[in-house]
């Protein structure tokens, strides 16, 4: 299974990440964050949707993963920036049903909990788990692409514990549970990419 992770953010660079997994081991495959340029976001109100869009678009095509797993808005934001939040989302989720490509959602918490073991861990607890998780050489940076392999990760974990205890899909159960994971399970059988920031204009 490859999975295309995603951590869209209102402001900030949007993560993405691709994890492949044969069962057994995991293995990162490209990761990185799209910060779109102040010049190019003055030039429309929907430059950074039409660039996150393409971006989705460009990573879809080229790694062919077999689903999309995204986070969820978080129900505590302020109203402004939830629906900021949405409009990344729905560009995310247009790229995803545009090429007939499955999307599952989990909330940051969750996200957390299973790659951390614990709900609130902060951001660079999730980094280093992520680089032990998937044995990696270096910590991925920035953040937000670190977030992004989290989030694929953890639907990979939901995913083969569905398959282990023959739990039905989780669309009939209109929400993903998932447990957290355990560092030996996960191994990387080649060095991922450095990270990097694209940006495009």
């Amino acid at each position: 299974m490859r999975v295309l992770g995603v951590d869209p953010a209102a402001a900030g660079p949007t993560g993405y990440g691709i994890v492949d997994s044969d069962g057994r081991n995991c293995q990162t495959l490209y990761y990185g964050a799209l910060r779109v340029p102040a010049g190019r976001q003055k030039e429309s109100s929907g430059a950074v949707l039409q660039d996150i869009h393409e971006l989705m678009c460009q990573l879809i095509e080229k790694f062919a993963p077999t689903a999309l797993a995204i986070e969820s808005v978080f129900t505590a934001l302020n109203m402004r920036t939830a629906l900021r939040l949405a409009e990344v989302r729905g560009v995310v989720l247009l790229a995803a049903a545009q090429h007939g490509l499955a999307v599952h959602s989990y909330s940051p918490r969750e996200v957390k909990a299973c790659v951390a073991g614990y709900g609130h861990a902060d951001k660079r607890q999730m980094q280093l788990m992520v680089r032990a998780l998937l044995s990696m050489a270096e910590t991925p940076e920035p953040a937000d692409a670190a977030d992004a392999l989290a989030v694929a990760l953890c639907h990979l974990q939901a995913a083969q514990a569905r398959l282990r205890y023959g739990l039905p899909d989780a669309k009939s159960l209109g929400k993903s549970r998932v447990l957290p994971l355990s560092a030996p399970s996960a191994r990387s059988v080649t060095r991922p990419p450095s990270s990097r920031i694209e940006s495009t204009r």
